[in-house]
């Protein structure tokens, strides 16, 4: 078991009082931590100019053209 399963537990145990309760609860909290570290892999590749400066603009960037 990893170093985030381990303290995910660990922190779980000391503010609920509970074990995990199941293998599914413990598979989700594996693929927390992988989504977890696909968000810090993206940590500096996004600038603010990437992003659009308004909700229209954002709206417009992502709708769809008519066929």
């Amino acid at each position: 078991m990893n170093s985030f399963s381990e303290d995910t537990e660990a922190y779980v145990q000391r503010w609920f009082d509970i074990l995990p309760p199941n293998d599914p609860g413990r598979r989700l909290m594996a693929e927390l931590a992988d989504t977890i570290r696909a968000f810090e892999a993206l940590r500096g590749t996004l600038v603010f100019e990437d992003e659009p400066s308004t909700f229209e603009s954002a709206l417009q960037a992502t709708k769809e053209t008519a066929p």
